[in-house]
């Protein structure tokens, strides 16, 4: 039985050099800067939240399944796997009916022709691209409408 108050965020490759690696893309704010803006919109939302980031995509499908029946949503930025992974788009189908909500920090469809097209979208519920590190708590926000239902 899950847990219908927590969520997983899930973070891709190269995620761990947030405010260093591309600020001019990605912004200035650090992982661990997103986590706390996340775990701030979770808890006014009375949501519990345990994050992975991993430069490995086995680590990201082990963590995928591992929210299968203790999870109630998964937040996901696939960075470069987005683009690439079919084994990321098969975990989250997988673990279905578990809501997904599939976040972008820059705007992809601005980008590299590779970067609009992602295998994780399909499995998502929603997809937040180009707000920023913000559209890691608007992703909290539409998981908390699903599963409360207002």
């Amino acid at each position: 039985m899950s847990d219908r108050r927590s969520l997983l965020v899930l973070n891709g490759p190269n995620l761990n050099l947030l405010g260093t690696r591309r600020p001019e893309t990605y912004g200035r704010d650090t992982l661990a800067d997103v986590e706390a803006r996340v775990r701030d919109a979770a808890a006014a939302r009375g949501l519990d939240v345990a994050f992975v980031q991993s430069n490995h995509e086995g680590a990201l499908v082990d963590a995928i399944h591992a929210a299968r029946g203790v999870r109630s949503g998964i937040i996901i930025n696939p960075g470069a796997y987005g683009h690439t992974s079919i084994a990321l788009h098969d975990a989250l189908e997988a673990v279905q009916p578990l809501p997904v909500v599939e976040v972008h920090i820059s705007n992809v469809h601005r980008r590299e022709p590779f970067r609009q097209h992602s295998y994780v979208s399909p499995q998502a519920d929603a997809v937040i691209v180009g707000a920023g590190v913000h559209g890691y708590t608007l992703a909290v926000d539409h998981l908390a409408e699903l599963l409360t239902g207002n």
